[in-house]
């Protein structure tokens, strides 16, 4: 301590106190003495404060890895729990889903339920049967009126259904054209003929029918000679049995049948016999 009352600084360099070489010498030692202790003491504080440092780091590192695996853990919980709630979420679906086999759901749309519906064969609607388009009936030509046109169909029909060509088609028409003009004609000779479905009355005779056949010569019953269909069969069974009628005027192959007065007179009616049939049966069919 000095005079003064302060310190002395065991590190500060003393003032020369002698000018003698040994004194000098004294002194540098004593100067390099505090100078190596002042080093090592600065290095001490320094190898603390680094070691201060360290520690820190350290425990700085700590504390993240903890708050990573602490963040981690509550990232595993919800991913945890959202996949139990999504799990029941879709066990609920499922168990909807199984429910709409047996149960239509309400639903906003008409869509769900027509796909229940048809998924579900038990309570799917029987499907319906449709009917086949009736052929619509050609309209009357050559002259024809609707009755005489429904009759040339029937003698037509009942032709096809025996398996007779074209031609014997033509010449039963134009058959039933002379004889009847086309209408199913009840005799007033045979009021029996007249219970009927007819479209007139003729006096020729017990002659009845499209083909004014005589159920006394022996061409059926006069209930049978009525129906359009049994009488066209009758005629056109005769002509089968004519020889070739096939090859012969239409007149004369309807005349071998008829046995008319007047023979001739099946010839006018071949035109408008074969445009009928025609509009019936296209040619190719």
């Amino acid at each position: 301590m000095r005079d003064d009352g302060t310190l002395d600084d065991p590190y500060a360099p003393s003032s020369p106190t002698t000018d003698t070489e040994d004194g000098t010498s004294t002194e540098r030692t004593t100067t390099a003495s505090r100078l190596r202790a002042y080093a090592r003491d600065l290095t001490g504080r320094r190898r603390a404060q680094l070691a201060l440092a360290t520690g820190v780091v350290c425990c700085l590192g700590l504390t993240a890895v903890v708050q990573v695996r602490n963040e981690d853990a509550d990232a595993a919980t919800r991913s945890g729990s959202l996949s139990s709630s999504e799990l029941a979420q879709r066990a609920e679906q499922q168990r909807a889903s199984r429910s709409l086999d047996r149960t239509a759901a309400p639903s906003t749309s008409a869509a769900p339920s027509v796909a229940a519906s048809s998924a579900d064969p038990d309570t799917s609607a029987p499907a319906r049967k449709v009917a086949p388009a009736r052929p619509t009936d050609p309209a009357p030509v050559a002259g024809l009126d609707e009755d005489q046109m429904e009759n040339a169909e029937a003698i037509v029909r009942a032709g096809r259904k025996m398996g007779v060509p074209r031609r014997g088609l033509v010449i039963a028409v134009a058959t039933a054209m002379q004889e009847s003009n086309l209408y199913n004609v009840a005799s007033g000779v045979l009021p029996e003929s007249q219970d009927y479905p007819h479209q007139g009355v003729g006096w020729d005779h017990d002659s009845v029918g499209l083909f004014q056949q005589r159920s006394s010569s022996g061409w059926g019953p006069v209930g049978r000679l009525m129906d359009p269909e049994f009488a066209t069969r009758q005629f056109l069974s005769a002509l089968e049995q004519v020889p070739g009628w096939q090859r012969m005027r239409l007149t004369d192959a309807a005349q071998a049948v008829q046995v008319s007065a007047y023979p001739e007179h099946y010839q006018q009616h071949e035109w408008r016999a074969t445009r009928v049939v025609e509009a019936i049966v296209p040619t190719g069919r």
